[in-house]
């Protein structure tokens, strides 16, 4: 269903500024393969050592032991190739807390790999993913992973110090317990005090240099969308001997795709509520006739077979060729890849510009930072140390673990310059060049961005530069919070979680179904045919569950602004 998708992007989108701009985020101890290192696991349980002391609720508990110890940390995303302890960021960390860390990514399909250990009953250390995951939930009802603050009150107190109460009490379960913490995440508070500064991920692209030579054409309405699309094809029909690709869009996955569902219908300014109702977006007359907008494009050869098949890294290469002209796609996914552009030619950079509108030519609505944040992370009931896993949290959530992760050591990849702590100019001139030999050669600026607090980090974080400056800026004053949409959806073995799941599927294979159709009728014999699966498979259901939740998240955020 592309309303669920759309809630799925509210937490992609929260990595503004500096987030995804990590597309070389980096792994650990091992290459970023499935089960790779899993042999330097060692068995489950706690390992017997000595007692240690009390915590002390007002120090750090980590200094208590800082002998060596090496958790195995699951990441479910497989495009994480980094490694932890081969950067002096990683190094220094653990040479001051002790905590040496296994990666361990998936080489395939990561939620096969996730599904497979869960079903297991045995799981790594630490397990990072999407808060929006089925599995989520799959662990917590499960009994393989432990509450943090059971850990904390038992072994580091100083946990409740460092963590934000908001999301403390967002995650809280109804057992009373919070089993995940999340990262760049924004409570209200948060985007009351920030907001000027947010930015969005949501953008809609051009190649600088083409649309100037095209007149800057307006691209907000159907017909000068497609205008732009087909002068692009006819003037640039090649870039460097490969066919151009008029635009591009994120991958199609078995439930949909981002580009035409929440970001589109953000573009169109659609609203998720009216009157305190859910609003069904995807019926929405104006997404429709967005919709056969796209349908209309391959009618008339203006979308490329290359959009319906490529996954991230043939769309990244194609990006650094520069062969799309226009894109609906998350900015900071193709960061590296648009320095390689802004090095061979500035003007052959992708810049944000007006895309897709609304008939009223309303702004875009575009998703900012959520309380949900973008990932969580849990510690497992197989953890080899709870008392050394918590602490080690502890620290990672606090600004001091978080300084340590942006800035790294000071003397190496940063100084107090002009009395502010900030990236030594070589750092920065790499980290603006070339962020996959940052993240290589320094590994600071949240190459590890796991539990990374992107409030806090406003403190450090450099100025914008080209040519992530433009497109940040763009966005800028188009940033909502869409909290109050997020954890809705059901997940799990419940009637209302095996009707969400079919839903969702079922849109995925009816999104490029719509695409493909000859004419707009045929268009809408598919969709009147989408619609009437919806309901056979329990949509009313998940309807009535997703206003309740949604009702509930108004309460508690408007309990947070109190």
């Amino acid at each position: 269903m592309a309303n669920d998708r759309a809630k799925k992007l509210l937490a992609l989108a929260l990595i503004f500024g500096l987030v995804f701009a990590l597309a070389a985020c980096s792994g650990g101890g091992s290459t970023a393969g499935e089960d790779q290192g899993a042999a330097k696991k060692e068995p489950a349980g706690e390992t017997p050592k000595e007692e240690s002391q009390p915590a002390n609720p007002d120090e750090p508990g980590w200094k208590a032991d800082t002998s060596p110890i090496t958790f195995d940390w699951y990441l479910n995303f497989s495009w994480f190739p980094n490694k932890w302890g081969v950067d002096p960021t990683s190094q220094y960390v653990t040479k001051k807390t002790g905590v040496d860390i296994n990666f361990i990514v998936p080489a395939g399909n990561e939620n096969e790999k996730l599904n497979t250990m869960i079903a297991s009953g045995k799981l790594p250390d630490f397990i990072t993913l999407g808060w929006y995951e089925d599995g989520v939930q799959a662990m917590i009802d499960g009994g393989l992973v432990l509450p943090l603050n059971e850990l904390a009150e038992q072994y580091d107190p100083y946990f409740f110090k460092v963590a934000d109460p908001a999301k403390l009490s967002w995650y809280t379960k109804d057992d009373g317990n919070v089993y995940a913490y999340p990262n760049a995440s924004s409570s209200p508070k948060d985007f009351e005090k920030y907001s000027r500064e947010y930015t969005s991920n949501q953008t809609f692209v051009v190649r600088k240099d083409m649309y100037e030579a095209l007149g800057k054409p307006d691209m907000r309405t159907p017909e000068g969308f497609l205008n732009a699309l087909k002068a692009a094809k006819e003037k640039f029909p090649d870039v460097n001997g490969q066919p151009l690709i008029p635009i591009g869009l994120h991958e199609f996955s078995e439930t949909g795709n981002y580009s035409l569902e929440g970001y589109l219908q953000n573009f169109l300014a659609i609203p998720m509520e009216k009157d305190g109702k859910l609003y069904d977006r995807v019926t929405d007359p104006e997404y429709i006739r967005w919709l056969k907008t796209f349908r209309k494009a391959e009618e008339e050869g203006l979308l490329a077979k290359d959009i319906f098949i490529d996954k991230r890294p043939q769309m990244e290469e194609k990006i650094a060729q520069g062969r799309y002209f226009a894109m609906l796609y998350q900015r900071s996914d193709f960061a590296a890849q648009q320095n390689v552009l802004y090095a061979n030619d500035p003007n052959s950079v992708y810049i944000a510009v007006d895309g897709p509108a609304n008939s009223n030519m309303d702004p875009p609505t575009l998703a900012g930072p959520g309380i949900s944040g973008w990932t969580v992370t849990l510690i497992s009931k197989d953890v080899k140390d709870k008392e050394r896993a918590i602490r080690f949290l502890t620290y990672l959530i606090s600004e001091e673990g978080n300084k340590d992760l942006y800035l790294g050591e000071k003397g190496v990849t940063y100084d107090t310059i002009d009395g502010k702590d900030q990236f030594k100019p070589e750092a920065l001139e790499l980290l603006n060049k070339d962020r996959s030999a940052f993240d290589k050669q320094y590994g600071a600026s949240y190459t590890f961005w796991m539990l990374m607090d992107t409030n806090m980090n406003l403190q450090w974080a450099p100025p914008s530069v080209e040519p992530a400056k433009q497109l940040e800026d763009w966005t800028k004053g188009k940033t909502k919070s869409f909290s109050q949409f997020d954890q809705i959806n059901p997940t799990g073995n419940s009637e209302e979680g095996i009707a969400n799941t079919k839903i969702a599927q079922l849109w995925g294979k009816t999104l490029p179904k719509l695409l493909l159709a000859k004419t707009d009728e045929e268009f809408d014999k598919l969709f009147d045919e989408f619609l009437k699966k919806r309901e056979e498979a329990g949509y009313e259901k998940v309807r009535a569950y997703q206003q309740q939740k949604y009702e509930e998240n108004v309460k508690r955020l408007e309990e947070f602004l109190k």
